[in-house]
């Protein structure tokens, strides 16, 4: 795994893969180098405008045509649908889901179905459209699903009796820090049980360690800072962060390498998993608390309505 890069990635052709927040940041780059590999890739994208411009680079560059599919993944009807959309389009036959998409450090807001905002974005939203790809992934034979997860599922804990903060004060980087941590349980016990199914579709979770994205520039802005103090803030985190095309390779490798084994969790190599190429990740040990990730599973299944089973 020593200094992986994109060049090792193996000839993609044949594959389809979807990705979800493929318009930008590390969702756009995956989705761009992957095609050029030979994949045929689906872009999950919330806003129309912005997915056709994403399309239209993944296209430049493309060897097969890439699909535009429609997925607010804080809309659970707009998350059916694009399952439906998927499977259709596909046959059935879907060889990665890549649980790209997220939201940072928002204000205190809920989704559509009300959900607080990062909790049903980042971990519901996207339990779900795993959950109802399952035909599709296992129709692909040795799929894989790939979880993104943050650095910051070690800086908070997972309140299963009160994830969407109803009884507990909010605070945004709290509830970023659950989202994420909910992302790497739910990666995790995924696995599990598909093991224990027989499946041959693996579960994978990756980190980007430290990079700049647009995901982290809205956060910064969404802290309402004064533009002196935001403006320090923006110089500290470039100094801090690596750029987008190194900050994808672990999603990358977790998608593509031969020798990635179901379960596995990747991230930068160097500076405390903050940059680098990819290596084998740090979970926190709360994560292997088997009884939270079995609650959390269930109560994934309860809040969204869909049949938990890998099929």
């Amino acid at each position: 795994m020593t200094k992986w890069d994109e060049t090792a990635i193996p000839d993609q052709t044949g594959r389809t893969v979807l990705i979800t927040g493929a318009n930008s940041g590390l969702g756009l780059h995956s989705a761009r180098t992957l095609a050029a590999h030979g994949a045929r890739v689906l872009l999950g994208c919330r806003d129309a405008e912005r997915g056709t411009a994403a399309l239209r680079r993944v296209e430049a560059g493309a060897d097969t045509r890439p699909e535009l599919v429609e997925l607010d993944l804080a809309d659970l009807a707009s998350v059916r649908r694009a399952a439906l959309r998927v499977r259709e389009y596909t046959g059935d036959r879907l060889d990665v889901l890549m649980n790209n998409a997220g939201v940072m450090a928002t204000p205190h807001r809920r989704t559509v179905d009300g959900f607080e905002l990062q909790f049903g974005t980042n971990h519901l939203g996207h339990a779900a459209l795993t959950w109802l790809l399952m035909p599709a992934l296992n129709g692909a034979g040795p799929s894989r699903v790939v979880t993104l997860t943050s650095l910051a599922h070690h800086g908070g804990g997972l309140d299963t009796r009160d994830p969407n903060f109803r009884h507990r004060r909010y605070t945004p980087l709290r509830a970023y820090a659950q989202s994420k941590r909910a992302n790497l349980f739910f990666a995790t016990e995924l696995d599990d049980r598909l093991r224990t199914g027989g499946s041959a579709t693996l579960s994978v979770a990756a980190h980007p360690g430290m990079t700049a994205t647009e995901l982290t520039a809205n956060s910064a802005r969404q802290r309402h800072l004064p533009d002196g103090l935001n403006n320090a803030v923006r110089a500290v985190t470039g100094l801090l962060t690596q750029d987008v095309e190194l900050g994808a390779l672990p999603q990358l490798y977790a998608a593509t390498a031969a020798s990635v084994r179901g379960g596995e969790f990747f991230g930068p190599a160097r500076l405390a998993e903050t940059r680098g190429h990819p290596a084998r990740a740090w979970k926190n040990p709360a994560v292997r608390d088997t009884v939270t990730s079995a609650r959390l599973w269930e109560l994934t299944a309860e809040l969204t309505g869909v049949e938990p089973e890998p099929r």
